[in-house]
């Protein structure tokens, strides 16, 4: 059996944590194992459903890097499509919803009721095999058994979720049904549609959800809620990928920090967890800071650009020497103009709670000896920088820190930086000694 899996989100106008892990899930799950991965637009909200809510989503999945074997090419729900099992709006789908209704009435499974169509639910438990949960039998509830048939066509002549659900799920051949837990009770309804087509349900499972760190459930309001929230906020798209992946799933060997195809090669649906998974917002950042931190120079050197970073006329060689003392320091790269922005302009306030200790008048002799050790270290590198450095403090019998604070005050202007020795070499010796001078002017 080729597996084919889909994901079938609304658009709401923004995509939720909850929507993107399932997007992913479906794809992951796809990918390891040779699938298609499906994606097909639910947009029968008229009033909510804009050419803008639509593009959030494709947006969004095209960020994470989500890409799909069939669905819409664009966010016009009459325009093309990739696939022959298409349209994958559903709005463009009302002939095929008519048809499969006018299937179920003439094997009399279902009847107009009051203006709308009911489907004639069977009266006994449904037992759900769920990949996930294990199998699950859902009992009629108290209102169920005094009324089990449900509506599948409301009285304006608008088809509900439960039966488009199974019809494009049929029509797609869709093998695997991977969504949140929240929808584990209207599978019953689901199983009970399938067989009524005389159809195999597809395989079911169901993941758990996300909640707050506090265990509430997330709602679109609450932190880290909205996908688009982290594109703006700067985070590579990786780190994201690679954090939804742990939000319910784990490898055996509990590995945390992955590319993206060791998690295709070792994601697989019996190791999703039963329990809910919780939003750590902490682990996030962690988790993308390690993966900014291995990024080629050349997309560091973009994520800076977009952060606000002005290189000004500097050469490549030096931006990528600059960036390079950054990276590892860096956990956000809205951080970076703040952080490198004194390797690029001469013209910077030195922070003045940092200056007042520094520029303090019993540090001006010594601080001016180091600018004579520094005119003459020969090779003006981070290691011989230190070495002379701390050379001096031993001669002069002072704690490095003498020398280090008014050095990392007239080099930067800020008390937090790349390390002294590397900016430093980076800036090079002329310019350093010239941000020196200027130092000792303001300890006059």
């Amino acid at each position: 059996m080729s597996v084919r899996v889909r994901f079938a989100p609304s658009p709401t106008g923004y995509l939720h944590i909850g929507g993107a892990r399932t997007a992913l899930f479906n794809w992951l799950y796809a990918r390891h194992a040779g699938g298609k991965f499906v994606l097909r637009v639910e947009d029968t909200d008229e009033e909510r459903n804009t050419p803008e809510a639509i593009n959030v989503i494709l947006e969004g999945l095209r960020w994470l890097g989500l890409d799909w074997d069939e669905g819409p090419a664009s966010n016009d729900p009459a325009g093309d499509s990739v696939g022959d099992r298409g349209p994958y709006y559903q709005s463009q789908r009302a002939e095929i919803y008519a048809r499969r209704v006018e299937e179920l009435k003439v094997k009399g499974l279902a009847y107009e009721d009051d203006g709308a169509i009911r489907f004639r639910m069977q009266r006994e438990a449904v037992t759900i095999p769920d990949l996930i949960c294990g199998d699950v039998v859902r009992e009629l509830t108290d209102r169920e058994q005094e009324q089990p048939d449900f509506v599948i066509v409301r009285s304006d002549g608008k088809p509900v979720f439960h039966l488009v659900n199974v019809v494009d799920d049929i029509e797609m051949g869709i093998t695997h049904v991977i969504r949140g837990e929240d929808h584990l009770s209207n599978t019953a309804k689901h199983i009970a549609l399938f067989r009524a087509f005389d159809v195999e349900p597809p395989q079911f499972a169901h993941i758990p959800l996300i909640l707050n760190a506090n265990g509430s459930k997330m709602s679109k309001r609450d932190e880290g809620a909205s996908l688009e929230g982290w594109q703006q906020a700067g985070y590579v798209s990786s780190a994201v990928t690679n954090y939804l992946s742990l939000l319910g799933w784990s490898p055996k060997d509990d590995s945390q920090v992955m590319p993206l195809s060791e998690i295709i090669e070792r994601f697989d649906l019996p190791q999703i967890n039963r329990a809910n998974a919780r939003f750590d917002l902490e682990k996030l950042q962690w988790m993308n800071y390690e993966h900014l931190r291995a990024l080629p120079m050349a997309d560091y050197r973009e994520r800076a650009v977009a952060a606000g970073v002005d290189f000004g006329g500097a050469t490549e060689d030096y931006i990528a020497a600059a960036l390079g003392t950054c990276q590892d320091k860096v956990k956000q790269v809205d951080d970076l103009p703040t952080f490198c922005s004194f390797y690029f302009t001469d013209e910077f306030d030195y922070d003045e709670a940092m200056a007042a200790k520094a520029f303090a008048p019993d540090n001006k002799e010594p601080f001016a000896r180091l600018r004579e050790v520094f005119a003459g270290v020969e090779d003006f590198t981070p290691e011989p920088l230190e070495a002379a450095l701390k050379a001096l403090a031993e001669e002069l019998d002072v704690k490095v820190r003498v020398l280090v604070m008014p050095a990392r005050c007239a080099c930067t202007g800020v008390k937090v930086g790349p390390s002294l020795y590397d900016l430093m070499a980076v800036l090079g010796r002329d310019r350093v000694l010239v941000r020196f001078d200027k130092a000792l002017a303001a300890m006059s």
